[in-house]
């Protein structure tokens, strides 16, 4: 197996909430003239284990952004496709794949302690259906995944940007709606999770103009939390608190 170099990429700056990193995106309007970032670098560091999972599981699980993969041959096999955009420390990416081993995954992370901790969850677990690019996720779908194709697409509490003038930054606009809109298959669902209710309601009426995409709540409004995705442990937190999380899941007609 020819081993693939292991990204240098930065780690991306906390927020002080759940949020292991913010969510590598790039932002622009449907035909994606410019591009705007809706993360932010930082260096980082990793833990012994982390740094050891990326010296000896990389070539396992990596994919490299500059090549065009057959994900079929990727995987070894024909399966439902869904993509993990920012999973962040890995644990809910990592417990969907060992619950869900009829699907593939794939998660993209810019955050590099947060993909060496999924390393280390998926090496444990001796998870086949899991691969990984430590990369933007807006690059990958634009140009490594092919239209069509994808079975799913999750974004759970991506950075909220909540100051009114960065909210240009936050991933879920227009543009990036066109782009669902061409990658998922027919019947093929986008679910994103926030905890920031300003932001629920804007991914809510910004999915709700895309015309490809049909709101799955019978109300048109937000979704009970499938079980597929699981709480985490600040989610639960929240929630004895009081704190809201509104779950949107859109299904490409």
């Amino acid at each position: 197996m020819r081993t693939l170099p292991i990204p240098q990429i930065s780690e991306t700056i906390r927020n002080g909430t759940h949020r292991v990193s913010y969510y590598p995106s790039m932002l622009s309007e449907i035909q994606f003239p410019r591009k705007i970032k809706s993360f932010i670098r930082r260096q980082g560091r990793l833990t012994a284990g982390q740094q050891l999972a990326l010296d000896n599981q990389w070539h396992v699980y990596g994919l490299d952004p500059n090549i065009d993969y057959d994900f079929a041959e990727v995987f070894g096999r024909n399966a439902p496709r869904c993509i993990e955009i920012g999973f962040g420390n890995g644990e809910s990416l990592a417990k969907m794949a060992a619950a869900n081993p009829e699907i593939d995954y794939i998660g993209i992370e810019v955050h590099r302690p947060g993909v060496g901790h999924l390393l280390m969850l998926l090496a444990e677990k001796n998870l086949t259906n899991v691969r990984i690019y430590c990369h933007d996720a807006i690059e990958i779908l634009e140009k490594r995944v092919p239209d069509d194709s994808l079975s799913g697409v999750h974004l759970f509490f991506p950075d909220p940007w909540p100051k009114k003038k960065h909210h240009k930054r936050r991933i879920v606009q227009p543009g990036f709606t066109e782009l669902l809109s061409r990658k998922l298959k027919t019947g093929g669902y986008f679910h994103a999770a926030s905890d920031w209710q300003h932001y629920a309601e804007q991914m809510l009426a910004v999915l709700s103009e895309q015309k490809r995409l049909a709101n799955a709540s019978p109300g048109a409004a937000y979704c009970p939390r499938p079980d597929y995705r699981p709480l985490t442990k600040f989610e639960q937190r929240g929630i004895k608190l009081g704190h809201g999380v509104w779950d949107l899941i859109f299904r490409k007609l």
